[in-house]
């Protein structure tokens, strides 16, 4: 694949150095992403799964505006952070389609970025959710409807379960019997979604980053400050107690999510605590009421929708999310799980940040 990018992909944008060097970038699940560095520059280079992104200049044309918004902004000193923004090729376009060599694009990269994929305290909790609420201010003033769906129903719990029923009914690869009781688990959650159903009719549609992992954040290794968020392929229209929730699903835990240490999986309530108020004093003057108390049913939504698709695409044999052992996506749902678990028992304690 290096040489492939360097011979055929590098050219189109102008690129000619023999020495450049290419090397994989990130841990991300869908996308393959590299980090090419020659002589004069850098650029963090991409070839879309289109299995997953079936429509990519969709994405491409999202990215693009959401980056151009949040760029005026920061010119009007109404945003603080970087903005990771389009390369165009030599021709002008965003993006090359080479049928079936790839879907490629090239995103600018931030010097002196670093990623962690584990909050280990309540100050880097601020940080982090401090800079996604000031992400989605920035965006508050962008119609929703500007973004066409990247991908239709991505964050639609009942469609989830619908799909999680199709897995266990269909068995594929032969493993309900190690995992049932996780499936039941699942689909045990009725008030849950009946309460999501009657909370969701009533909340105001927001353009939201859809992906609000930690690791989707970039901080400055010189002095771990915020930099920028990163990765808005899935910005689209929706509801922001799935970027909060997903945000804090991902951090609460003390350990990654595909950590088999179920026993040390627990949600921190420190660090819950410091993600809302953080995460709402920056949206301070457009968050509705109802918005700030969705924030915690977005944190058990999530976590809950995350573990449901980890464990229908091991039931369906791996075929979403990469995995890099057997039993991966497994180990992530019952990981996502046992967050979730956590959360509901501390119920009673925790919502009480959000009223």
């Amino acid at each position: 694949m290096v040489e492939f990018i360097r011979q055929t992909i590098l050219p189109l944008y102008g690129i000619n150095d023999e020495h450049a060097s290419i090397s994989p970038l990130g841990n991300g699940h869908i996308n393959q992403t590299y980090l090419v560095r020659w002589a004069t520059g850098q650029i963090v280079l991409q070839k879309i799964n289109t299995t997953v992104f079936t429509e990519p200049e969709v994405l491409i044309e999202n990215a693009a505006k959401v980056s151009h918004h949040l760029i005026q902004k920061a010119n009007n000193g109404e945003y603080q952070l970087d903005v990771i923004s389009p390369v165009v090729l030599k021709d002008g376009r965003l993006s090359a389609d080479l049928g079936d060599k790839g879907f490629w694009r090239a995103i600018s990269y931030l010097a002196n970025s670093h990623t962690i994929e584990v909050v280990t305290n309540q100050a880097e909790a601020k940080m982090a959710a401090s800079a996604f609420g000031h992400f989605a201010h920035a965006l508050s003033d962008l119609d929703a409807n500007s973004l066409n769906d990247v991908i239709p129903n991505f964050l639609n719990l009942p469609q989830r379960i619908t799909q999680l029923k199709q897995a266990i009914a269909d068995d594929k690869s032969a493993r309900l019997v190690d995992c049932s009781e996780w499936a039941e688990l699942v689909l045990s959650q009725q008030s849950l979604f009946d309460e999501l159903k009657h909370v969701e009719s009533q909340l105001p549609l927001r353009i939201c980053h859809n992906d609000t992992k930690i690791n989707n954040m970039l901080f400055d290794k010189r002095d771990m400050s915020s930099m920028a968020v990163i990765d808005i392929d899935t910005c689209m229209k929706g509801y922001l107690m799935y970027d909060f929730g997903d945000m804090v699903r991902a951090f609460c835990s003390p350990e990654e999510e595909d950590s088999t240490a179920l026993d040390k999986v627990i949600a921190r309530p420190e660090i819950i605590k410091a993600a809302c108020e953080a995460y709402t004093e920056q949206l301070a003057d457009i968050l509705t009421p109802l918005e700030k108390r969705s924030l915690w049913l977005g944190i058990k939504v999530m976590a809950l929708m995350l573990g449901s698709r980890f464990l229908a695409d091991h039931l369906n044999g791996d075929v979403y999310f990469g995995i890099h052992r057997e039993g991966h996506n497994l180990d992530r749902a019952a990981n996502q799980l046992t967050v979730f678990k956590s959360l509901v028992a501390q119920e009673s304690s925790l919502k009480a940040f959000f009223e």
